[in-house]
């Protein structure tokens, strides 16, 4: 093809969106450089967590002022998110501080909560802890705007009565709602929607993939990655085991999900229109291995710098894959998921 990736014609792509804390403000910067490219336009997102945040947020952003809307509107999310943080308990240790380390693995008031939460429960503490994202989301995103947003959003939260999946379209979205798609079930009581209890989308989708092939048309799926799904080291302290079982139950469904396509792709009935949309997928992954230094504890970590830090992480991670992958956006996928068929 004759034209520069800066000249490329437009291309329609969903996004998928993880969770996992403060690292979310990866995916802030993944999204920061995106939203630079004129020739990538958005249809859906599908977003679990902070994902879940990152992609109404942005949607909003986007419906009130394009894509300089959608960009500063992440930035002032964040912000809020950094200074509500500033007048949380969880903070560094000195020691750390003078390391220059990110993590709260040291910090009096993350182990106090640790071992509280290994031995109460939410519900053992009264009303339970009030989540100070709450105020934030409701300064920063306007609800009854993102109904309308061109963007369609499809955000998870997990069922905790029956254990499955509930996926919250754009003008069921609420602050409940993205509250509860990232309701960490040790941290906080379960929120209550419609008569129903939820905890963490993770557990159910992180994030879900199916309403982006069944309710967009976009051919191509760019993954924004947080969790690992592998380590080579093997776990032996508690909090590194307990840190590895969430980050396999949070990857379970998706990798099934991907698993789906990638037999698909091998079985699909081409005169079936939704099978063949299913087997004519592209996947895509934005990541970066720097996520897994920081420790499971930095994703309770909001300081201003650290955020700035995985924003920058994040624009690197973005650009890198453009740069060395971007051309094959369109035409074929840049992650191999038929591996994932081998053993099955």
């Amino acid at each position: 093809m004759s034209w520069s990736i800066e000249q490329r014609p437009p291309l329609i792509v969903d996004l998928a969106l993880q969770g996992g804390g403060s690292h979310g403000a990866f995916t802030w910067g993944v999204l920061d450089r995106l939203l630079e490219e004129p020739w990538i336009e958005i249809e859906g997102i599908s977003g679990t967590s902070a994902g879940a945040m990152n992609a109404a947020v942005m949607a909003d952003g986007f419906a009130r002022g394009g894509r300089p809307g959608a960009r500063e509107a992440l930035a002032l999310f964040w912000k809020r998110v950094s200074e509500a943080a500033a007048l949380s308990p969880l903070q560094r240790s000195p020691l750390d501080i003078i390391l220059g380390r990110w993590t709260l693995d040291h910090s009096p008031a993350y182990l106090a909560l640790d071992m509280m939460a290994r031995v109460f429960s939410p519900y053992d503490l009264g009303a339970g802890a009030a989540n100070p994202l709450a105020q934030v989301l409701a300064e920063t995103v306007d609800f009854g705007r993102l109904a309308g947003s061109p963007i369609k959003l499809f955000i998870t939260a997990t069922n905790v009565r029956t254990g499955r999946p509930r996926v919250f379209r754009n003008a069921e979205l609420s602050p409940d709602v993205l509250l509860a798609s990232a309701c960490l079930p040790t941290m906080f009581q379960a929120v209550e929607i419609d008569g129903e209890a939820y905890w963490d989308g993770g557990y159910a989708g992180n994030p879900t993939i199916t309403p982006l092939v069944r309710e967009c048309t976009a051919d191509d799926i760019i993954l924004v990655a947080i969790n690992p799904v592998e380590r080579p080291e093997l776990p032996r302290t508690a909090r590194d085991i307990l840190n590895r079982l969430n980050e396999v139950s949070f990857n379970a469904v998706l990798l099934k999900e991907l698993r789906m396509i990638a037999l698909l792709r091998q079985v699909a009935d081409p005169g079936g229109a939704e099978t063949a949309h299913w087997a004519r997928m592209r996947i895509h992954l934005v990541r970066s291995d720097r996520l897994t230094e920081f420790g499971a504890s930095s994703k309770l970590n909001a300081e201003e710098a650290f955020l700035a830090l995985l924003r920058e992480e994040g624009r690197r991670a973005a650009d890198a894959f453009l740069a060395e992958r971007g051309r094959e956006l369109g035409e074929s996928s840049t992650l191999d998921i038929d591996h994932l068929l081998e053993g099955a």
